[in-house]
């Protein structure tokens, strides 16, 4: 999830010589960058005296993304709600989470292609995958088996008495999210009945999106596990925070991938769970 500490992982190893991709850089410069300056000019032309500029093509609108600042990523994604308070329709809100989990998939169909433009174009013989935190909500099989077979999947996972704080954290300062169609549909019948509104345009976006936070989170908790388990390896949060140099990631790697192969070893490891 965000601010677990990928990106802060990511931006370290980067300063040591290893290749920083980011998921949701490559999202908002390569297969949502028409889309996002389409949104913006549309916004731009409700504005007579920007409209009369751009139809005379005497300025122009570019998307200055960074991989340290995604926010014109966010802002395409928007927040479902009250149209006068910046949310969008429920049929628009849809579209434009269909168009950015396409654009996830594709982003991380990439991944094999950038480490061979890494090692051999830019020379850096190490590669980092800054993954975003709904890669677990894209249903999609063959991205998972994809990044097992190119990269090494490390799964942040937050202990549960520091789940309160990461929530409060994200509540605080409510983001655009990605949900799965099916989460998104009940979440949004239970807080309009537990509201008591009738229409999605009578939702304050960033209300809701405090709201569900919290359901979001837990939704995804079980399936991170279900990619780890088969696929990768876990090191808590905690473990992340003190990390300060390559040497102290590399030495986690280290112990995360001793835990797994301890815990594949222990006796009756392979044994089928009793039944209650």
């Amino acid at each position: 999830m965000s601010g677990v500490g990928k990106t802060y992982l990511s931006a370290l190893l980067r300063r040591n010589d290893w290749f920083h991709y980011s998921g949701d850089y490559r999202i908002g410069t390569r297969y949502l960058d028409e889309p996002i300056l389409d949104l913006i000019k549309s916004k731009a032309m409700e504005v007579p005296f920007l409209r009369d500029l751009l139809r005379r093509d005497w300025i122009a609108i570019q998307n200055k993304i960074a991989v340290d600042d995604l926010g014109p990523v966010l802002s395409f994604v928007g927040k479902l709600g009250d149209p006068d308070q910046g949310g969008l329709s429920l049929q628009e809100f849809n579209r434009r989470q269909a168009m950015y989990r396409q654009a996830e998939i594709q982003a991380m169909l990439d991944v094999p292609a950038f480490i061979d433009k890494a090692r051999h174009i830019y020379g850096y013989s190490h590669f980092v995958n800054d993954v975003g935190g709904s890669l677990c909500e894209l249903d999609e099989p063959s991205v998972i088996d994809l990044l097992a077979r190119h990269t090494l999947i490390l799964y942040i996972r937050v202990p549960q008495q520091d789940e309160i704080k990461l929530i409060r954290r994200a509540q605080a300062d409510p983001k655009p999210l990605y949900f799965r169609p099916a989460f998104l549909k009940s979440a949004v019948k239970d807080y309009l009945a537990e509201h008591a509104l009738d229409y999605v345009a009578d939702i304050d976006p960033d209300d809701f999106t405090r709201w569900v936070f919290p359901r979001l989170f837990h939704s995804r908790v079980p399936r991170y596990e279900a990619i780890a388990r088969p696929h990768g390896y876990v090191v808590e949060s905690p473990e992340v925070a003190a990390v300060r140099d390559e040497r102290d990631f590399l030495d986690l790697i280290e112990t995360a991938i001793a835990r797994k192969t301890s815990a594949a070893d222990a006796p009756g490891a392979d044994e089928p769970a009793a039944e209650g």
